[in-house]
């Protein structure tokens, strides 16, 4: 089985809840739905989510490198061709987004050619993921009533707070309130996403100390080399990269040369192919990982689980699964449901993105 071209569909849902955050804000999800199409009809089907300020793409940037270069690169090749793909791909240098969509989509086929859920094929360690939920930048007591109500609703006991405003009378604050709030039962973490200097999260992880945090992610620009190194070494909790490690280089090179010692893996930028390279990297090394979040949709949250369910590294720590609860709708013809905290993988062949035909027309970008 042969693909025969790859498709890239522009399309725009908004959010109810705009996500703010130190490297931007999130008010529409202006995606790009992949579609890979094979010589036997089968196609796999894979959401990308722009990044522009954390990975330089854009949605028109993702469709051109999609239908121009992939799907001319990538045609003629056996589906099961992962690793010439991954090869073909990786000429072109960053769109990591769109590689992963192409990846997953290409999966996604593959699943349902040999009519068996995806997550099975990759491991078939688990059933489900346990769920996480970010919350972003609102005043402290509004992000305590927002965490106590998806608890109460959800069952979602696990929260990372995005931080990287004034990380003294805005930040702290906001970790202290939760933490009051939600009780020593909560899980609880921290991501400045590059807001703040190593210093300004030194401080942070001196005063925070008493507040049982599980980790810190990317506390200040991985390139503010010595600064870095100087707070992973002096840290009590794990330091964690994410959009310094976006694939299986930057990774190594994150942990091999100390400037982080926990690992973000997300499926929208590495697929599942590079992402099971990542995960053996880290388990090799006795490096903790967990499934982050792109803000994706439903589409691109089911990739999420099928992964991190998959393994039993990524299934041990709760996965960024639920914030597309913000959109105000979504283009999966079957809803995800959270049920005591958890999100269950499709037990059906593939990865379980069928896809609402209505809906996409609607939104599309035409």
């Amino acid at each position: 089985m042969k693909i025969t071209r790859i498709e890239a569909i522009p399309y725009s849902i908004p959010y109810v809840h705009p996500l703010h955050f130190a490297s931007g804000s999130v008010a529409e999800a202006d995606h790009v739905l992949v579609r890979v199409h094979t010589d036997e009809g089968i196609v796999g089907v894979a959401d990308t989510p722009p990044r522009p300020y954390t990975y330089g793409e854009t949605q028109k940037s993702i469709m051109a490198v999609v239908e121009d270069i992939f799907s001319p690169q990538l045609s003629g090749l056996d589906i099961f061709a992962r690793d010439r793909m991954q090869t073909v791909m990786d000429r072109t240098v960053h769109n990591q987004t769109a590689k992963g969509a192409v990846d997953i989509a290409v999966w996604d086929v593959i699943g349902k050619y040999l009519n068996q859920p995806v997550s099975s094929l990759l491991g078939g360690y688990t059933d489900h993921m346990t769920v996480s939920h970010m919350l972003g930048f609102k005043p402290a007591q509004e992000l305590l009533q927002m965490a106590l109500e998806f608890r109460e609703k959800h069952g979602i006991n696990t929260f990372k707070l995005k931080t990287g405003r004034h990380p003294i009378t805005l930040d702290i604050e906001a970790a202290r309130v939760l933490r009051e709030g939600l009780g020593p039962e909560a899980h609880l973490y921290m991501d400045a996403n590059r807001g703040w200097s190593a210093n300004e999260s030194a401080e942070v992880l001196r005063q925070t100390a008493d507040l049982g945090m599980e980790f810190l992610e990317e506390p200040d620009d991985a390139r503010e080399v010595l600064g870095r190194r100087r707070l992973v070494t002096n840290s009590s909790i794990p330091i964690a990269a994410d959009e310094s490690a976006p694939d299986l280089g930057t990774a190594a090179r994150e942990i091999l040369t100390g400037g982080a010692n926990f690992l973000a893996i997300k499926t929208a930028r590495s697929g599942f192919t590079e992402a099971t390279k990542i995960l053996g990297m880290a388990q090799g090394m006795g490096i903790d990982v967990y499934v982050g979040n792109q803000i994706d949709t439903q589409v691109g949250t089911i990739a999420s689980v099928t992964f991190g369910a998959a393994f039993a590294h990524t299934s041990k720590r709760a996965g960024e699964l639920s914030n597309y609860l913000d959109m105000a709708d979504d283009l999966l013809a079957e809803p995800l449901s959270i049920e005591d905290g958890k999100i269950f993988v499709r037990d059906v062949p593939g990865v379980g993105t069928a896809i609402d035909e209505d809906k996409l027309a609607h939104y599309r970008n035409h």
